[in-house]
């Protein structure tokens, strides 16, 4: 007797369908799971088989036989438990079959209890894209699969359940679909910030065109509480944002039953001693997404910049640029979304007051080989480099709090309309992403501004990126000015975030 069930697998941060056909057949008792399973997948003999008899129902006694189709992919995780056990009863007698349009996925406990797997989300977009109308998952996960949409998710808790509603003995209620509760926190608020004026009108420019930021400047002035605030005045997540923000974070088992799905912005802010494969990606058996995905539409904030491996910076260069990394391995090759703004801290030299006289106890050398720690393709894919001074006993006493980041974020958004107006639906989503073709088009400079260009260019050592990244700059700051075209003033501000006088000479 052969029974087949729809079910679900996960690659990378993308679903697809899968088939647990179940065979029983005369022969020797046995239990096999073939189509490419790894050891947590064999493992779900033991699982199936206990869940089975400490839920009341006979075990077969015969050979049985699980293909996971499409058989030449590999199969990892938890999540078949439940489509082999559903498989094996229907086999033997036990239930119903179940028809085509249903699918079915979950972790068993040895008990029947349905356990909760991650990358809910994806596999729930990829049962809507396959036609699925019941998706059958842990009520744990039901929450999270419902943002799919265009899906009856049917929470199941227990075996016993699961089949009580086959037999239309009871039927389980659908989940209804998941709405986000009121934000609980409110994120820290620039107006926590005195003076530092000059950091946050590049922090502003760059949450208005995304870009990526570098904030210079010794201990204690600042830079990690600015940086922190950084997400208060970026615009609000869409709705195709947020559900491929929380993929990656579903692969990666960081949603929960209360909190589904990434609603704000991510903001990744990984240790220094932080390896290449948890920056970009990686591991063995699977290879999982790493920091600057999980910063997917977000923002990835690396304090200290010098002491993360060289490495480890490199690996960032490439994604920087494509807004996504691509994992290759003996055992197969990923691709995962990296679309992130990168904004970093350091300190100019090891002790971190160079350039304030005597306070500073490095050598030229030393300070030199510090700030050779980042190399220049690095350097030259940062947008706006700002220093960030000490501020003084007046400011920190008796100057008032700043502006708040609410009044700063409507400024942000203004900026981000016309930034979506002019590029449409399906072109960039903000200034930073522009191309070429978008470059030649909202971009042009007059005959003061190529002046103004060109002796930058000359002076500064410009290469072909930093000129396309400074047109960007140029361009949101022309936007946040309400300006149609590039002026000098606009372009003038752009070119100073480039200037690289804080670097030893």
């Amino acid at each position: 007797m052969m029974t087949q069930v729809r079910s679900l697998g996960l690659r990378g941060v993308e679903g697809y369908e899968v088939t647990a056909e179940c065979d029983l057949s005369g022969g020797l008792p046995n239990f096999e799971i073939v189509g490419l399973p790894d050891a947590a997948v064999k493992e779900a003999r033991d699982r199936v088989r206990a869940a089975v008899k400490n839920c009341g129902f006979s075990f077969p006694v015969s050979r049985i036989t699980v293909n996971l189709a499409p058989a030449d992919r590999k199969k990892g995780g938890t999540m078949y438990d439940l489509p082999i056990l559903v498989g094996i009863l229907a086999a033997q007698g036990e239930l119903p079959r179940p028809g085509p349009e249903a699918a079915f996925l979950g972790e068993l406990s040895l008990s029947g209890a349905v356990r909760s797997v991650p990358g809910m989300l994806p596999m729930a977009l990829a049962a809507r894209a396959g036609g699925i109308l019941d998706l059958f998952v842990p009520a744990d996960s039901a929450s999270e699969a419902t943002l799919a949409g265009g899906v009856t998710v049917y929470p199941v808790e227990h075996v016993s359940q699961l089949v009580a509603h086959l037999r239309g003995e009871a039927p389980i209620a659908p989940a209804l679909p998941w709405v986000p509760p009121p934000e609980a926190e409110a994120a820290p608020d620039f107006a926590d910030v005195k003076g530092q004026e000059n950091v946050k009108r590049a922090l502003e420019i760059a949450a208005a065109g995304g870009h990526n930021v570098l904030m210079i400047g010794p201990p204690g002035s600042g830079k990690s509480m600015l940086a922190r605030r950084l997400p208060s005045i970026l615009p609000g997540l869409s709705e195709r944002e947020a559900l491929e923000a929380t993929a990656v974070w579903s692969v990666m088992g960081l949603t929960t039953k209360e909190h589904p799905m990434v609603t704000r912005r991510p903001f990744r802010a990984p240790h220094h001693t932080i390896s290449a494969t948890g920056m970009a990606g990686g591991g063995k058996p699977v290879i999982r997404p790493g920091e600057i995905s999980l910063a997917h539409h977000g923002v990835l904030f690396l304090d200290e910049l010098p002491e993360f491996h060289k490495d480890v910076l490199e690996v960032l260069r490439q994604p920087m640029e494509e807004g996504k990394v691509q994992i290759t391995r003996a055992g197969g090759s990923e691709s995962f979304p990296a679309r992130f703004m990168l904004v970093c801290a350091m300190n100019p030299c090891k002790c971190g007051w160079y350039g304030h006289g005597d306070r500073c106890r490095c050598s030229p050398r030393d300070v030199e080989k510090y700030q050779s720690k980042l190399s220049g393709p690095l350097l030259d894919r940062i947008d706006l480099t700002v220093e960030v001074d000490a501020p003084d006993f007046d400011t920190l006493a008796d100057r008032p709090g700043g502006e708040p980041s609410a009044e700063i974020k409507k400024r942000v958004d203004g900026a981000r309309a016309v930034q979506t107006a002019r590029f449409g639906p399906e072109g960039p989503a903000c200034n930073a992403q522009m191309g070429r073709t978008e470059l030649e088009a909202y971009c042009p400079l007059d005959e003061p501004c190529q002046a103004v260009m060109k002796g930058a260019f000359e002076r500064l050592g410009l290469t072909a990126r930093s000129y396309d990244r400074i047109l960007r700059v140029a361009r949101t700051i022309a936007d946040l000015d309400h300006s149609e075209a590039i002026q000098v003033p606009h372009l003038a501000e752009a070119l100073q975030y480039r200037a690289s006088g804080w670097m030893a000479k």
